[in-house]
């Protein structure tokens, strides 16, 4: 678990702010939950036979001996929430959450065990067309940050949980016969989740899967139209993408559509953002039925991939614009009054104020590393004749007197 630190965050608040304004450009309301849930929340949605609930939940017992988890993913946080509030029945919702998640797995490049997701939930839509928008707005966001070379869309249908279910024992009859070929992690998943063995990282394994049985000749008749009409608006909107029939999700309750987002620009090939349809989940945690669909997207993956590209605005961080200095108890009072003054005149401008004396070249180093374009000084002489120095920090201008109260309409004229 990391800090993020005062000259990391201007990136963070730069992502957040783009990303909440594509999401509220179309209609999406932000919601937030706890940090903590009831574990038995993450084992009914997720499943007790997936990597994170197996091995990466952080769960702990309360002082009344109730097992409570650090939520490691926002959907079924968010299922509960809507539905405990009654935001579900006969209603259609769009909504967004930003937060920090937790899961204990091997930390690397762009992960860590506190990590940070942006996710989308809609809810009582059920045709392909609210899929589509899904993927539409993604690919807005991506050409808002830059990052739309650099990332691919990869989508499937997994079909319904009878389609699934009949692939579920096709396939592992297949590879019953290649269990000692298979890798560690795929002859463990044959027992219990053997759909995420199409998802195996090891070359070995996915040469046999060279011959396995197609989930598409298993899809049943919904889901087959279900994912042509999704493919119909994508192809309409001009949205490239790529079928990857091996695509799955690590998670229980997706059913036909999934999708990544995935980029090679960190390196290996990785996932930047993930989701699809889950349209049992509000009834498997106890709701009426209801269709879902959503996505999530990693927040430190996506900033390192802004950084690593050199997609970050030169505006993103800059510092301050104006350095206001006090020389002297006189100056130091009038140079507090002055900011104030220029902030309610300059309300889109940094204006940093000095605290905590010093000399005027200590000041001067301060207001240079502040990255402000100039500094306002203000001793007795400034004080006493109602004016203040303007010295230019970034520029070669000579320093000048400004009367204190031309000095917004001219400060105005030269940050423009």
């Amino acid at each position: 678990m990391n800090d993020i630190l005062p000259d990391q965050t201007p990136v963070w608040q730069y992502l957040e702010r783009t990303v909440g304004r594509v999401l509220s450009g179309y209609g999406y309301q932000e919601i937030r939950m706890p940090l903590l849930e009831q574990t038995h929340l993450f084992k009914r949605s997720i499943g007790e036979v997936t990597d994170i609930v197996e091995k990466e939940m952080y769960t702990f017992e309360d002082r009344n001996g109730e097992s409570l988890t650090l939520r490691p993913e926002g959907t079924a946080g968010c299922v509960r929430a809507a539905e405990e509030h009654g935001l579900l029945f006969n209603q259609t919702q769009k909504l967004w959450y930003a937060g920090p998640m937790f899961r204990y797995e091997r930390p690397q490049k762009g992960r860590y065990r506190q990590f940070h997701q942006i996710g989308v939930e809609c809810f009582g839509m059920d045709g392909p067309d609210i899929d589509a928008e899904l993927l539409i707005m993604l690919a807005r966001l991506w050409r808002a940050l830059g990052l739309m070379p650099h990332v691919r869309l990869e989508i499937n249908s997994i079909g319904s949980a009878e389609s699934r279910k009949a692939y579920r024992e096709a396939l592992v009859d297949y590879l019953s016969g290649f269990r000692e070929e298979l890798d560690e992690d795929s002859r463990r998943r044959l027992e219990t989740n053997p759909l995420r063995i199409l998802d195996s990282k090891s070359v070995d394994t996915q040469k046999l899967l060279d011959d396995a049985p197609s989930l598409e000749d298993f899809l049943d008749d919904d889901s087959r139209n279900h994912f042509a009409g999704l493919k119909a608006r994508l192809d309409l909107a001009g949205i490239e993408y790529v079928v990857n029939p091996r695509l799955v999700r690590g998670l229980d309750y997706y059913g036909k559509t999934v999708f990544e987002w995935v980029t090679e620009s960190l390196g290996a090939q990785g996932t930047v953002c993930a989701g699809g349809r889950y349209d049992g989940l509000v009834e498997q945690l106890g709701g009426k039925p209801t269709k879902g669909v959503g996505f999530a997207m990693g927040v430190e993956r996506l900033i390192l991939m802004l950084e690593t590209l050199d997609l970050v605005p030169g505006t993103v961080g800059a510092g301050a614009d104006i350095y206001v200095m006090g020389m002297g108890e006189a100056g130091e009072a009038a140079a507090l009054k002055v900011s104030e003054d220029l902030r309610d005149a300059l309300t889109e401008r940094t204006i940093v104020s000095h605290c905590g004396a010093g000399s005027f070249k200590s000041q001067m180093k301060k207001a240079d590393r502040s990255g402000a374009r100039y500094a306002l000084i203000l001793g007795d002489n400034e004080v006493s004749s109602g004016t203040v120095s303007l010295k230019p920090l970034r520029t070669e201008e000579e320093q000048r007197s400004i009367p204190q109260d031309a000095l917004a309409e001219e400060l105005k004229t030269l940050l423009n």
